[in-house]
């Protein structure tokens, strides 16, 4: 069995989860490759207009994997509890990727998340391993495994932004989701292009997740999507220790959007660069946008 893990979406976020997981069962994965202009095109062919560049990239990546695995992985995962919900897109994705290509030859592995009708992360795993014809303390395993993976990661990569945060020279928070601030087309461009300026970059989502959900419980109450908490959580954490705030995101995602809207209101005391990407976006006009917002930063910098 080999199972295809479409690059996009919270494949940064769970991808060390994942592989792991299937590597202890031996199974055997395969990912669709870094975001291209052709992956780019088939999505936005197969998706309707009104969608996310994101949700573009991500069916560009399902495509990508019809006929090279047995099964294509798709996540849904609708909340983590009460007031901790998704966007919508990752709740109706499983719905979304079967009718989109239902007219293609493949299968697609369901995974389910949805605490408020008591199916956990646990659980979710489980009922994938136990679908995928392995037995449960095989599962289980793999699973403890997996978790332990996930959070060597997550500390290590903590620890490597804690002596970047140290180091000397402009420092810009990048405040954005991973599968737009990694992605080959629409992050990664930025952050290449911040480091050729002498800026060293601090991604917001690598942060203390328990410190920035507890700070942005404090900055508002009502606000409902988790990760988007995460990240003005992380805007707050990190706020005093940059030189200045990019707001990433990809057009046009409701959510962010809005949180980035606060964000632009609240915080007085840095300079901050809205960042929207579409599919159009020419490269020429993003550098020249960092370029300027820089110039500001050591403006500031030299000021201070």
């Amino acid at each position: 069995m080999t199972i295809g893990l479409p690059r996009a979406f919270l494949y940064y976020r769970y991808r060390i989860l994942w592989e792991t997981f299937f590597e202890n069962l031996s199974i055997q994965t395969v990912t669709s490759p870094p975001t291209n202009r052709e992956i780019l095109r088939k999505g936005t062919m197969y998706a309707i207009d009104e969608a996310c560049l994101s949700s573009k990239i991500y069916l560009g990546h399902v495509e990508a994997l019809i006929g090279k695995c047995d099964y294509i992985f798709v996540p849904r995962i609708s909340n983590f509890g009460v007031r901790e919900i998704l966007c919508t897109k990752f709740s109706a994705l499983y719905d979304i990727v079967s009718n989109t290509f239902r007219e293609r030859d493949f299968n697609i592995l369901e995974y389910n998340v949805d605490v408020r009708k008591s199916e956990n992360e646990m659980s979710a795993f489980l009922k994938l391993g136990k679908a995928a014809g392995k037995k449960g303390r095989q599962v289980f395993f793999a699973y403890m495994m997996a978790k332990q993976a996930e959070k060597l990661e997550y500390e290590g990569n903590l620890q490597r932004q804690m002596i970047l945060l140290k180091e000397k020279g402009l420092k810009v928070l990048v405040v954005g989701h991973g599968y737009n601030v990694y992605d080959a087309f629409v992050g990664e461009p930025v952050l290449n292009y911040l480091k050729s300026l002498g800026v060293t970059p601090i991604i917001a989502e690598i942060a203390d997740r328990k410190k920035v959900r507890d700070l942005a419980a404090d900055f508002s109450d009502t606000l409902p999507w988790v990760y988007n908490k995460e990240l003005v959580g992380a805007v707050l954490d990190y706020k005093d220790r940059v030189d200045g705030i990019i707001l990433l995101s990809a057009f046009p995602c409701g959510p962010d959007s809005l949180v980035n809207e606060i964000i632009i209101r609240r915080v007085k005391d840095k300079p901050v660069l809205n960042l929207l990407i579409d599919s159009q976006e020419a490269a020429g006009g993003v550098e020249t946008r960092l370029e300027s917002f820089t110039d500001i930063l050591h403006t500031v910098h030299s000021g201070a």
